[in-house]
């Protein structure tokens, strides 16, 4: 395949030698070279000396990806096939799971590709493609993934937006179609999924260690309630860890039903818990009327959301979150504060936890912390790839002077 050439600028090459793979449009003097997504890039220096090299694609602030430092290599299908075999290699032992089949099995750039994932639902395989850059790709993926793996079907998510909105096409590739939801294991918990069916699948594999916590460990016996819900999963595994009741609360009307699905395919009473469609913020103020509050809070919004009264950033927004949280947290109480944001750092994370308590007049102490699972693989030297962290919070009774 031909390469296009992109010389790299100056104050760029110190990062690009670390290892840092993705391509900023910043870092590329010359971008007019290269016409379409999904072309071989080869990176060198303002005196032509060899980087690496990549594709084209756009993502986010990028303008593709840096896929291999040694020059002669071919980026072809026995690249991806070489690329996937590791990676699948990685997680033999996942596959070996009896009480949990469903697992991430290539992570981006963690696997050495970035702008493509690829997670595991009992038997079904979720291709996701983040640019038409990887997308043009598709065939020399499908192709060595089918010589690697036996699979019931394979789907895929195109998430590169068209006017700014997903891509909702019928979502089938390969294979015999599923008949939906099917059911996977994590941990032995039923979980509902449809991967056929617009962006979302019904479960957010990353937070697998922070479910089992909760469960194991913070449940039982507890009042739980459960912020940005989705399909409630979360509160199915605090149902299950035993918790007294569950509150759910998320905005999308879809939430409801697909609440109820992940309850009662765990045989639990959807009745004896509180399942509800409305803004988050508008249930605090609820909640604070009410006088009600909750042994365990946990919070898990989006990056970025807009409702019609409001929109939420996490970077923005996150501290008066977690100020919303505390007010309605018992004393001795646990806050999960979770964020998905690569633009937040764990110590970012820890300064607002500080400040919210802080302006709250409320002491705590940070209980554990949880970052990506080992099948989510992350790319030293690249931090925006390790997105999640998690803290579980305890609220003292004792109080700030």
């Amino acid at each position: 395949m031909t390469e296009k050439v992109v010389k790299v600028r100056k104050k760029h090459l110190p990062s690009l030698e670390r290892g840092f793979p993705l391509i900023l449009k910043d870092a590329i003097i010359d971008e007019n070279n290269v016409k379409e997504e999904g072309e071989i890039i080869r990176l060198v220096d303002e005196q032509n000396k060899f980087l690496g090299k990549g594709y084209y694609g756009k993502q986010n602030k990028g303008i593709g990806w840096v896929l291999s430092y040694e020059q002669n290599e071919q980026i072809d299908s026995a690249f991806f096939e070489r690329k996937l075999k590791q990676a699948l290699n990685k997680r033999k032992h996942f596959f070996d799971h009896t009480e949990t089949t469903a697992f991430r099995v290539f992570n981006g750039e963690g696997d050495g590709i970035g702008g493509l994932t690829i997670d595991y639902f009992a038997g079904y395989y979720l291709i996701n493609w983040y640019s038409k850059g990887i997308y043009a790709f598709q065939k020399a993926v499908i192709d060595a993934l089918g010589k690697l793996v036996s699979w019931k079907a394979v789907y895929q998510k195109k998430r590169f937006a068209t006017k700014g909105t997903y891509i909702d096409d019928d979502d089938f590739v390969a294979g015999e179609r599923g008949i939906f939801p099917i059911i996977v294991k994590e941990n032995s918990v039923h979980l509902a999924v449809d991967l056929n069916d617009g962006a979302m699948v019904g479960v957010f594999l990353d937070q697998r260690e922070v479910r089992k916590t909760i469960k194991e460990a913070y449940a039982k016996g507890k009042t739980v309630l459960n912020t940005f819900s989705y399909t409630g999963v979360f509160s199915v595994f605090a149902a299950l860890g035993g918790a007294k009741k569950t509150t759910s609360v998320d905005l999308a009307k879809r939430s409801l039903e697909r609440t109820k699905e992940q309850f009662r395919i765990n045989q639990l009473n959807v009745e004896a818990h509180d399942i509800l469609v409305m803004d988050v913020f508008q249930y605090f103020k609820y909640a604070r009327k009410k006088n009600l509050t909750f042994d365990l809070v946990i919070l898990d919004p989006p990056s970025f959301a807009r409702s019609k009264k409001m929109t939420f950033s996490a970077v923005q927004d996150y501290q008066n979150l977690l100020k919303e949280a505390i007010s309605v947290t018992e004393n001795e109480g646990v806050i999960v504060a979770s964020t998905n944001s690569s633009a937040i750092s764990m110590n970012k994370m820890k300064g607002f936890v500080e400040k919210a308590f802080k302006e709250m007049k409320t002491s705590y102490y940070i209980v554990e912390e949880f970052s990506l699972p080992e099948d989510f693989r992350t790319k030293k030297g690249f931090e925006e790839s390790n997105y999640l962290k998690v803290l579980f919070i305890k609220k003292l009774a004792s109080f700030l002077k």
